[in-house]
């Protein structure tokens, strides 16, 4: 199992290539939007469910220290404009972020990771 944090010293851009062959062996498409900072950059993900609905995740570490995810706006389904425009804002406060969008009917999120 690869997981990207400080302890175990993987690369981000590394887990990130992990997390995504499975879906490039299924078909299912998938647009890297920003790439981050390659070592240590945080994920945001835009599930894409294709009817003009999105829901965008953002990996975070719970109590734990463990990484995981959670619904980066508050409601968990929101219009498609308004996902790209909290994208935008994002990017514009952290550069360094790392911005997937995955196009999935079911807006599942396959990475890593719990909901928090």
């Amino acid at each position: 199992m690869f997981e990207h944090d400080s302890e175990t010293c993987l690369p981000v851009h590394f887990w990130i290539e992990a997390q995504l062959k499975p879906l490039n062996d299924k078909g299912v498409f998938y647009y890297v939007h920003q790439r981050g900072e390659r070592n240590s950059g945080t994920i945001l993900l835009k599930l894409n469910g294709l009817k003009g609905q999105c829901r965008v995740l953002m990996q975070q570490r719970n109590l734990d220290g463990e990484l995981g995810w959670m619904d980066a706006i508050q409601k968990e389904l929101v219009e498609e404009a308004l996902a790209d425009q909290y994208i935008q804002r994002a990017i514009m406060r952290d550069p360094d972020l790392w911005v997937i969008e995955i196009e999935d009917l079911e807006m599942e999120n396959p990475f890593e990771g719990d909901m928090i």
